[in-house]
């Protein structure tokens, strides 16, 4: 996308056409990446009862901070910790509700206990979810930018919560009851990469992001809906082994999720495009997803082997 890599100098300098200064640059890129995954691997330690399934190792560790460091560049480890732990976060929490809990009633009481937590309550000892979501949500809450996003960090959170919980529903029910394409497309919160985007942006957000908040947000869900499908092209058979919904079980062919993508990326341009002025950090961080994206779901997926 175009403009996907305008925005501050990062760390390594600015990028250059000289392949010696182009290497440079992607090396101070990765030693932020490598950073950031010894601090996600450090929060796994600190809440062993929420990342002790074999899937979540240092495959998942490493891909989630590479993800972060290239969707930011010019920010440090420090800069891209907030992100980098709510994706991870994500990834404790899809396990609990995909593959530990036996019942809606289960799911239904990680919902209630994640959002007492959002709002201020204390976290029960010994839950780690909660846990490492309460120690989130303090670091949120001491930037200056907390007070007029915590709404927007709220509800979208709420919105993850309950679309994994419909989600789990359709695929624990009868196939005649499953979503159409434009339905689970809708459900695509679930995924809770627009979670993760208000939470970057609470920490690092200027007078920019505040005016246009709205509009990053409505952005944010088509770059999530754009995840949501390429992580669907790419991991169709580990999500028919661990019995996952994937838009290609609900009679979807490829080429019309590639159709969509395309459209998809085309309406997020026209909302990008506009917001590169007064916020070009939050509009890059944006385009950059998909891009990288783009490339890693070729090749790779997040989750390690069962």
């Amino acid at each position: 996308m175009t403009g996907a890599d305008t925005g501050p100098p990062h760390p390594g300098g600015a990028a250059t056409p000289d392949a010696l200064l182009d290497a440079r640059h992607d090396g101070a890129v990765m030693a932020q990446a490598v950073k950031c995954a010894r601090d996600l691997a450090k929060c796994a330690e600190t809440y062993p009862d929420l990342f002790d399934a074999k899937p979540i190792n240092e495959t998942l560790f490493n891909a989630v901070a590479c993800a972060n460091a290239f969707g930011s560049p010019w920010l440090t480890a420090s800069g891209i910790r907030m992100a980098a732990r709510t994706s991870l976060w994500i990834f404790g929490l899809d396990w609990l509700v995909d593959h530990v809990a036996t019942s809606r009633d289960e799911v239904d009481d990680i919902n209630r206990r994640c959002l007492a937590v959002a709002e201020g309550g204390a976290p029960a000892p010994g839950d780690g979810l909660t846990r490492f979501l309460a120690d989130i949500r303090d670091e949120a809450a001491g930037s200056p930018a907390f007070a007029a996003l915590r709404d927007d960090w709220l509800a979208q959170l709420r919105r993850l919560l309950e679309c994994g919980a419909r989600e789990l529903a359709w695929k624990s029910g009868d196939r005649a009851a499953w979503p159409t394409f434009d339905e689970y497309l809708e459900n695509a919160d679930n995924y809770g990469s627009a979670w993760v985007n208000v939470s970057h942006w609470i920490v690092h957000a200027d007078q920019g992001v505040l005016d246009h908040i709205g509009e990053l947000q409505a952005a944010s869900r088509d770059v999530q809906q754009v995840l949501r499908l390429l992580n669907d092209l790419a991991t169709y058979e580990r999500d028919v082994t661990w019995g996952d919904l994937n838009a290609q079980m609900l009679g979807v062919e490829r080429a019309q999720i590639t159709t969509r993508i395309d459209e998809i990326v085309a309406r997020c341009r026209d909302r990008v495009r506009p917001l590169r002025r007064d916020c070009p950090e939050a509009a890059a961080y944006l385009e950059r997803q998909i891009g990288f994206s783009t490339g890693f779901y070729e090749l790779s997926d997040y989750w390690g082997s069962l």
